[in-house]
C-alpha cells in the first residue's frame, strides 16, 4: 500500500467516477483501475461497488475513506513540518547570555526572533561566560550572549574558546550605582577616585572571577582598593542593596531599570575601556535554526 494509492482512491471517492478522477490526477483510466485494484488486493476488501450503474463505495470503502483522510492530513502535516525545520522555522534554539545582556541586548534580539520564527521553542538561561564557552564547545547549547574578552589595563584578554566564532554586538561602559540621596549622586559624572572611600556593594567572585578582578584592577588603578561590604551573585540584587543604603557598586551597562528616588547611575569621567558583548557559537553546530538566529544578529 502507496500513499500514491491512498490519494488516488480519496479522488476517485470524491468523483464517483473513474474517469473524471483520473483527469483530476493526471492519470489515464487503466492505470488508475489498476491502482485501486490493487489497493483492494492489499487490502482485502472491496472499496467501490456499482449499484444501479452507479459507483459507490462500499462499507468497507467509507470506514476506509475517514482514516486515509486522516493519514494523509497528518502525513503532509510531517511533510511540512520537516521542510519548515529544515529552513529553521520549527527546532529548538538553545540560548544562554550573561545577565548584563538581560537590559537591551537580548530583549531586542529575542523580539526580533519571536516575531520572525514563532514556532521556535527557545531554551533559555542565564550562565557565565566561562559556563557559556564550555558548552558551546560540547554542543550542549547552539549560542551565547557573552562577555568573551575582558578589559584589564586598556588591553583585552581573549577567554573565548579558538574553535569558536564570535561577534561583537555591544559595546558597553562601567557606570557608578548609588543610593539616591547619596552625597555624589548630585553630579552627572564622576571621577572613579571619588569613591575611595565608599562601602562598596560587589559582584561575588564566584560568579564572575573575571568581571570581578577587572573592575578591583580598575579600582587600584585609580588609587584605591574597593571597600567591599556586601556580595551578590545578580545585577538586581546589587541594585536593591544600594538602594538601601548598603553601599555603592559599579556595573557593567547597560543598568536594570530602577526607581530613580532609590537608586540613579552615574556615568565615569574615567577613561576605561569598554566591555564588549558578543553573540557566539560553533561552527561546527549546523543547526538551522542557529543559522536563522545568527541571520538576524
Amino acid at each position: 500500500m502507496e500513499l500514491r494509492q491512498l490519494r488516488s482512491f480519496v479522488v476517485v471517492a470524491e468523483e464517483m467516477n473513474v474517469g473524471r478522477a483520473a483527469a483530476r490526477l493526471h492519470l489515464t483510466q487503466p492505470s488508475l483501475s489498476r491502482q485501486i485494484a490493487a489497493l483492494e488486493h492489499d487490502l482485502g476488501v472491496e472499496l467501490f461497488a456499482r449499484v444501479k450503474r452507479r459507483f459507490v463505495l462500499t462499507a468497507a470503502g467509507e470506514t476506509f475513506l475517514a482514516d486515509v483522510r486522516d493519514l494523509l492530513r497528518r502525513s503532509d502535516e510531517a511533510v511540512r513540518a520537516a521542510q519548515r525545520t529544515q529552513r529553521g522555522e520549527f527546532g529548538t534554539l538553545r540560548l544562554r547570555f550573561v545577565q548584563s545582556a538581560t537590559f537591551e541586548v537580548l530583549p531586542r534580539l529575542l523580539g526580533a526572533f519571536r516575531r520572525a520564527y514563532p514556532d521556535v521553542v527557545l531554551d533559555l538561561e542565564s550562565w557565565t561566560t566561562l559556563r557559556q564557552t564550555d558548552a558551546l564547545r560540547d554542543g550542549r547549547i547552539d549560542v551565547g550572549l557573552m562577555r568573551p574578552s575582558t578589559p584589564a589595563g586598556g588591553a583585552a584578554v581573549v577567554q573565548l574558546a579558538p574553535a569558536l566564532t564570535s561577534r561583537v554586538v555591544a559595546e558597553d561602559r562601567l557606570v557608578v550605582a548609588l543610593p539616591a540621596r547619596h552625597r555624589l549622586a548630585r553630579r552627572k559624572r564622576l571621577r572613579l577616585a571619588e569613591l575611595a572611600d565608599e562601602p562598596f556593594v560587589f559582584y561575588s567572585r564566584p560568579s564572575g572571577p573575571a568581571v570581578y578582578d577587572a573592575i578591583v584592577g580598575f579600582c587600584r588603578a585609580a588609587g584605591f582598593m574597593p571597600r567591599i561590604e556586601q556580595e551578590a551573585a545578580d545585577v538586581q540584587t546589587i541594585v536593591s542593596l544600594v538602594a538601601a543604603g548598603l553601599g555603592v557598586s559599579l556595573l557593567i551597562g547597560p543598568t536594570p531599570p530602577s526607581n530613580p528616588d532609590a537608586v540613579v547611575y552615574r556615568e565615569l569621567s574615567d577613561d576605561l575601556p569598554t566591555w564588549q558583548l558578543s553573540v557566539a557559537w560553533s561552527p561546527a553546530n549546523r543547526s538551522p535554526v542557529l543559522a536563522r538566529f545568527l541571520e538576524l544578529v
